[in-house]
């Protein structure tokens, strides 16, 4: 059992919904936007075609408390402004329970921070990446080990994609799969086991949000000798993170309904 304190109050939803997707908040966005246009699970809820209620929202970040893995069809884990190799106690207890929900085949996504808290999690490295700072709309290449993956099989063999990150993965977990990089990223997409995947992007982003991080760190990026009004430019709406997010949470109703069908026939 995780050293998790964990809960069981699990919302309950009509065969036909959406039911019990987890959202694990791991930090509010920046100020600047959330005041606007509300936060991460606002964004990824819309991605996915949800409503907030439909989703299971926890701020760990907060010390709110996680359900037990094994009752939860699927988890997303936000973004954040924490940094994973800072370990700090609800990051590492967060990691502690992803690694069991990857060890009972619950499909998971982790995005940004969370993409880097999930391989942590299955034992690889988390610092500054090497490569720089990478924020913008960006290039995802996908590889040929993408074309038979179950989440990102159909796509295009390069995405357009939102980043905005510091950190990254410099060192894979034993038995993952890279999936897609960038210029800046050679982990941006990585596959563990059965149902989980770690994307270094922001599927939930837009143009809009994208140029919030970038109007917050231009002092920074220009230090880096970074050119935050070309970025800035560049940065475009794309279909592409819609479409990860809803593919995801379609997953995710199955496995609900998977559980329900269980659950009714041991009654």
């Amino acid at each position: 059992m995780s050293q998790l304190a964990l809960c069981t109050d699990w919302p309950h939803h009509n065969d036909d919904e959406m039911t019990a997707l987890l959202v694990i908040k791991a930090g509010d966005a920046i100020p600047a936007i959330a005041a606007k246009r509300r936060d991460f699970e606002t964004w990824i809820a819309a991605g996915a075609g949800l409503s907030l209620a439909d989703v299971q929202v926890v701020r760990v970040f907060r010390g709110e408390t996680l359900p037990e893995p094994e009752t939860v069809p699927g988890v997303i884990v936000t973004g954040s402004s924490a940094r994973v190799c800072d370990h700090e106690p609800w990051s590492e207890n967060t990691a502690r329970w992803l690694a069991r929900a990857v060890e009972l085949d619950k499909p998971v996504l982790g995005i940004c921070f969370g993409h880097q808290l999930l391989a942590h999690a299955l034992g690889g490295e988390v610092r500054q990446n090497p490569r720089g700072r990478e924020i913008g709309t960006v290039d995802v290449k996908l590889n040929a080990s993408a074309r038979l993956d179950p989440l990102f099989g159909r796509f295009a063999e390069v995405l357009h994609l939102p980043v905005c990150h510091e950190q990254a993965v410099v060192r894979l977990p034993p038995r993952a799969s890279v999936l897609g990089a960038t210029a800046l990223d050679p982990h941006q997409i990585v596959r563990y086991g059965a149902a989980a995947w770690g994307v270094q992007f922001h599927p939930e982003f837009d143009a809009n949000i994208v140029r919030a991080y970038i109007d917050a760190s231009r002092d920074d990026m220009l230090r880096e000798g970074l050119d935050p009004e070309a970025i800035w430019h560049s940065a475009t709406d794309t279909a592409d993170g819609t479409f990860v997010l809803r593919r995801f949470a379609e997953m995710v109703r199955r496995r609900g309904q998977e559980q329900r069908r269980f659950a009714e026939s041991a009654e």
